[in-house]
């Protein structure tokens, strides 16, 4: 893959990732000096986080079980306060662009990906795009944003490798098109390192050969980067913030600028040492596998998105894309089975901006729905 000047896979220097994400606490300022500091660390990108809340979270969305120990109390409050526009977003990009540093964006809704798009054009467009793992089962917005021809990261925490296989064959144009990677990652904000499922990453290789795996590391560890570049990967993210200690759900699981510099400097000398490292990986309970860890399930049911009501629908009422959007949290029908929800008639009334129960339309869940 290759993402402006640089080639992604193996044989090339790793893609080294700072995930912004919102440790710019809500504040367009604070992203560029998160930006300017990244730069300085030694980041080949930065990573933002486009949503609204109102897009992205419906009337039953609940915290995560560690956005509650970061001392959060309400799950709406807490991305409102930590949005940015797309105006805001373009101000960080051409704070990038003039640094030299790549731009990468989390888009988390199928209705933003046009936004993201229009905003990043009088900059030369956002160099790659991100999905949040959470989101490899949201068919239409990795389709939406393969469509707009950039390059694409699939994350795959919390995930199973059916997940990852189905979402490449949803994929299959950017594979071909050598524009596609996927992180392996584990959903757990901090990941305790012994759980880092390093295997994952092999695991993923094994099963799509062709295709550049990086990894998406929630580990407070500054080595974990050289550990993973000598299990294979070829892209490491890394939640990157001014202040472990400040308040806000993902300070805890990132690093700051020293840091980050530590990271860096330890995933390029696993690099120039052809991937040897001198202490073993951690091992996974899930070892040469892809699988849901139990530390990942809390995450995995909050934060996918399901189909949900826009509006209140009556019992007989058949469902139409205009009656349905998506949102967290993942307890309804997945976004992927939208095909077989359109055209449906409502077995019950529905309230607004719910998600979708199979009983609604008189159907039981898929097979593997069930397991």
């Amino acid at each position: 893959m290759r993402i402006r000047d640089r080639h992604i896979g193996p044989g090339h220097a790793p893609y080294l990732i700072a995930e912004l994400g919102v440790n710019h606490d809500g504040s367009v300022a604070r992203a560029i000096d998160l930006a300017r500091a990244a730069h300085a660390a030694g980041a080949d990108a930065i990573k933002l986080q486009f949503f609204r809340t109102d897009l992205l979270m419906s009337r039953a969305a609940k915290l995560a079980a560690y956005q509650k120990v970061a001392g959060e109390t309400d799950s709406v409050a807490m991305l409102r306060r930590l949005e940015l526009s797309a105006n805001d977003l373009a101000r960080v990009l051409a704070a990038a662009r003039s640094l030299g540093v790549h731009a990468i964006v989390t888009v988390f809704s199928v209705e933003l990906v046009a936004e993201a798009e229009a905003a990043a054009a009088a900059h030369g467009g956002w160099d790659a795009y991100k999905t949040a793992s959470p989101d490899i089962i949201h068919r239409p917005l990795l389709e939406a944003l393969a469509a707009t021809k950039r390059p694409l990261i699939v994350s795959t925490g919390a995930s199973t490798m059916a997940e990852v296989t189905r979402a490449v064959e949803w994929l299959g144009d950017a594979q071909r098109e050598t524009r596609l990677s996927f992180l392996q990652c584990v959903s757990s904000y901090p990941t305790p390192d012994h759980l880092a499922a390093l295997d994952g990453i092999g695991a993923i290789a094994s099963a799509l050969p062709k295709v550049p795996i990086g990894y998406s590391d929630h580990t407070a560890s500054e080595a974990m980067g050289a550990l993973a570049v000598a299990a294979g990967a070829c892209i490491l993210e890394k939640h990157f913030t001014y202040d472990r200690s400040a308040r806000g759900p993902d300070h805890a699981a990132s690093l700051d600028a020293a840091g980050f510099a530590c990271y860096v400097a330890h995933a390029r000398e696993a690099c120039a040492r052809h991937g040897r490292v001198d202490s073993a990986a951690p091992r996974s309970p899930t070892a040469a596998c892809k699988a849901v860890l139990p530390i990942e399930r809390d995450v995995r049911t909050v934060s996918r998105q399901s189909i949900v009501s826009r509006i209140a629908l009556p019992a007989g009422h058949v469902l139409t894309r205009h009656d349905l959007t998506f949102k967290r949290p993942g307890t309804g029908i997945p976004p992927y089975a939208l095909d077989f929800v359109l055209g449906a008639r409502l077995a019950f009334a529905v309230a607004p901006d719910v998600p979708l129960a199979w009983a609604d339309i008189g159907h039981e869940p898929p097979r593997e729905e069930t397991t």
